[in-house]
């Protein structure tokens, strides 16, 4: 989950003038960071290995 702080110095970063498609991707990508820590954090990540084998399916 975002913080306000979090999302205040995403904000404070940004050059005076943006557009805000800009604005929404930072944040976006913001919460996915969060989450894959918040996942790391309960171990809900796999290995390498384990992640190429379930994708296997797909990339061949």
């Amino acid at each position: 989950m975002l913080t306000k702080e979090l999302v205040t110095k995403t904000i404070h970063s940004l050059p005076e003038e943006f557009e805000p498609e800009e604005l929404k991707d930072r944040i976006i990508l913001l919460d996915k960071i969060q989450q894959g820590l918040k996942d790391s954090e309960e171990e809900r990540t796999f290995s390498e290995k384990e992640a190429s084998k379930r994708l296997e399916k797909w990339l061949l």
